[in-house]
């Protein structure tokens, strides 16, 4: 299943290379929400494999972007312990214009109520 977020480009890190075979980079976006009147900024590290790498260098730090993602995890064990990794990994970024009225981020919101007609009163209530 994939994701995307949309925020602001904060942090790009140096490609890793883990093997010999295999590189990684992770990459962080800025995500602030108005929270029940409440700004809460939150900052997600995304991390990209192999040819994808190379796909933050198109992007300066500060922009607004839209990330597309996987959620991917794996487990472990050594030495008799257990543990457990999340990654989001990212597969594809695009610039994003925001508007001057969109303060959360999103570069649109989803509503399932459909919008109110001039001189209409929308009633949203569930039953």
């Amino acid at each position: 299943m994939s994701y995307e977020l949309t925020g602001k480009l904060t942090a790009k890190m140096d490609t890793v290379q883990r093997s010999e075979t295999f590189k990684t980079r992770e990459f962080v976006i800025e995500k602030t929400e108005d929270i029940n009147g409440r700004s809460i900024t939150n900052y997600i590290k995304f991390q990209c494999v192999q040819d994808k790498t190379t796909m933050p260098d198109r992007f300066h730090l500060g922009d607004d972007v839209k990330v597309f993602f996987n959620i991917k995890g794996s487990r472990w064990s050594k030495d008799g312990r257990e543990g457990y990794i999340t990654n989001l990994d990212a597969w594809k970024m695009e610039t994003v214009k925001m508007n001057a009225s969109d303060t959360t981020g999103d570069s649109g919101q989803y509503s399932d109520i459909p919008p109110a007609s001039p001189g209409e009163q929308l009633d949203d209530l569930p039953f």
